[in-house]
C-alpha cells in the first residue's frame, strides 16, 4: 500500500509539473524517481445492460401519492403511501369537566381530519384524482426493512371493516380562494374529513373517528405517554392509495391528523386543535407500482435506463481479467469511466428529471448497501453527479474497484457493478460539508444511457494508468 500511495504521490507531482514551463527548480530527487517509474495506460471495453429494480428499501421522509405516464417511455407509474402518527409525550387534552363538546353527557369531538401537506409535486395541479384512506389493524414497526413494492392493504395489515374515506381532489384546492392559496401562510394539502360513523374495535359505535380518540384519552391517558404507546395501543396508522386518476403526484412531507373540538377556559369557550403530526420521528413509506412497460424497457437492447423510484438500474460488467492482465506487479491508479446520456426524445413539460446523483456498487451489495445504512468509501462503492455542460456522470477514478473486485473472484456476480439513481445527504460541520446518508432515489426521474449489448454507438470505455518502479 504504501508503494502504491508513494507511486500515486509521484504521479501527482509530475502532473503538476507538467502545469508549470518553469520546471528547473524541482532538483534532482523527482527527476531520480520519475526516471525510474514506469507509466502506461491503456482502455478496454465495458459491456452494460438494463436491470429491473425489483423493489427498493422505502426509507424516505417524503411519501409519494398519485399516478402519472412518463410522456418519453410511456410507462405508467403509481404512488401509494402509509403515514403515521406521533403524539408529544404525555399529551393531555383539557379536563374532561371543561369539555363543551357533548351528546348525552357524552364527550365528542365537533370533527376530525387528515392532512397531507405537499411542499412539490409532478404533472397537473388541476387534474381529478381520487384516493382511498385505509385505517391499518396494526402497525408498520421501526427496525424492518420495507421495501417499496410493501402494500398494508395486501400484506394484512389493513383493518377489515375498519375506517375507510374517499376523497376526490386536485393539488390545486379550488374550494380555496385565490388569495388564500396565494398567500404565504398557506400551505398546500389535500384534506381528507374522516367525519362518519367509526366503530372502534372495542365493539362501540362513535359519531366519528376523533371522539373515539377523546374517550379513549379520558379512559387510558397512558396510550398517549409517548408515539409508540400511541401507535400500537390507537392509531397504527393510514394506508393511502390512488382509485382513480392519471396526472399528478403529490410529494407529501407532511401529514396531521387533527381533532376539533369546544372547552372552556376562565368562563370562555375556546375551539380547541388536538393535532397528531406523521413527523421523521414515526414510520413513512411508499408503495410504488410500475406497470409492464417496465420489462419492456429493461430489455431493450440498444441502451441502458436509469428510472426512478424502484425502476431500472443499469449493470455494468468491468472487464477485470483483461485490466490487471500482464500488470500483476503495477500499480493501478486510476481508472475512469463516463456514462453518457441519451437527451429526451418528447417535448412534453412534463418530461421526467434527469437523475442527479448515482451510486456505484458491486451487485452482491444491491441490497445490503442500504439494509445497513452504508456510505461510500471510494473503494467498493462511488458516487458521481450529472454534468449538464457534458451531457455524462463521470466516475473519475475507480481503481479501488478494480483491486476489490480482483480480491473477490469467488463471489457471485464478482465483476459486475450497478449503477443506481440515490438520495445523497449532507450535513455542514465546521464548514466542511459531510456526507451522512445516502438513499434510494424516490422522486420520479429517468434517463437512457448510452450502451446495451446492441448499442448503435461507440461502445462505452474504462481507461486506466498504470505505474511501476523499474
Amino acid at each position: 500500500m504504501k508503494l502504491k500511495l508513494f507511486a500515486s504521490l509521484v504521479l501527482a507531482t509530475l502532473a503538476l509539473a507538467s502545469c508549470d514551463n518553469t520546471t528547473d527548480t524541482l532538483g534532482f530527487t523527482i527527476t531520480d524517481i520519475a526516471d525510474n517509474l514506469t507509466i502506461s495506460t491503456d482502455t478496454f471495453t465495458v459491456t452494460t445492460r438494463s436491470i429491473k429494480a425489483d423493489s427498493v428499501i422505502s426509507r424516505n421522509t417524503t411519501a409519494y401519492l398519485g399516478k402519472i405516464r412518463d410522456p418519453e417511455t410511456g410507462s405508467y407509474i403509481t404512488g401509494d403511501c402509509m403515514v403515521q402518527f406521533n403524539t408529544f409525550e404525555n399529551y393531555s387534552f383539557p379536563t374532561k369537566d371543561s369539555i363543551r363538546s357533548l351528546v348525552n353527557g357524552q364527550v365528542i369531538a365537533d370533527s376530525v381530519e387528515i392532512r397531507l401537506y405537499y411542499d412539490d409535486f409532478y404533472g397537473d395541479s388541476l387534474q381529478t384524482m381520487k384516493l382511498r384512506a385505509y385505517e391499518m389493524s396494526k402497525p408498520m414497526d421501526e427496525g424492518v426493512n420495507y421495501y417499496s413494492n410493501f402494500s398494508p392493504l395486501k400484506e394484512g395489515y389493513v383493518r377489515s371493516n375498519g375506517l375507510t374515506m374517499d376523497k376526490v381532489y386536485s393539488l390545486t384546492d379550488l374550494n380555496m380562494d385565490k388569495d388564500t392559496r396565494y398567500s404565504s401562510s398557506y400551505r398546500k394539502n389535500i384534506r381528507i374529513n374522516l367525519d362518519k360513523e367509526y366503530k372502534g374495535e372495542d365493539g362501540v359505535t362513535y359519531n366519528n373517528f376523533g371522539t373515539y380518540l377523546m374517550r379513549k384519552y379520558y379512559e387510558h391517558p397512558e396510550y398517549y405517554k409517548n408515539s409508540y404507546s400511541f401507535i400500537h395501543n390507537l392509531v397504527p396508522g393510514f394506508f393511502f392509495k390512488n382509485v382513480s386518476g392519471l396526472g399528478s403526484m403529490a410529494y407529501v412531507s407532511l401529514s396531521q391528523l387533527n381533532v376539533y373540538f369546544r372547552y372552556t377556559y376562565k368562563d370562555s369557550i375556546y375551539t380547541g386543535i388536538a393535532s397528531f403530526p406523521g413527523t421523521e420521528e414515526v414510520l413513512q413509506t411508499t408503495t410504488i407500482t410500475n406497470d409492464n412497460t417496465i420489462n419492456q424497457l429493461a430489455a431493450d437492447n440498444t441502451c441502458t435506463y436509469l428510472k426512478a423510484p424502484a425502476g431500472i438500474f443499469t449493470e455494468m460488467t468491468l472487464p477485470i481479467d483483461n485490466i490487471v492482465a500482464g500488470h500483476e506487479n503495477d500499480s493501478i491508479n486510476t481508472a475512469k469511466v463516463t456514462l453518457t446520456r441519451i437527451n429526451n426524445t418528447t417535448t412534453s413539460d412534463y418530461a421526467l428529471d434527469v437523475p442527479q446523483t448515482l451510486l456505484m456498487i458491486p451487485k452482491a451489495q444491491l441490497y445490503s448497501f442500504f439494509e445497513n445504512r452504508k456510505l461510500p468509501d471510494y473503494k467498493s462503492s462511488f458516487l458521481t453527479t450529472f454534468t449538464t455542460s457534458t451531457n455524462t456522470y463521470t466516475f473519475s477514478n475507480i481503481s479501488g474497484m478494480i483491486n476489490y473486485m480482483k480480491n473477490h473472484r469467488d463471489a457471485a456476480d464478482w465483476n459486475k457493478v450497478v449503477i443506481i439513481p440515490v438520495t445523497a445527504s449532507y450535513t455542514t460541520i465546521s464548514s466542511s460539508s459531510i456526507l451522512t446518508n445516502v438513499v434510494h432515489d424516490m422522486s420520479l426521474a429517468s434517463t437512457r444511457l448510452v450502451g446495451g449489448p446492441n448499442s448503435p454507438n461507440a461502445p462505452i470505455k474504462i481507461s486506466v494508468i498504470y505505474s511501476k518502479f523499474k
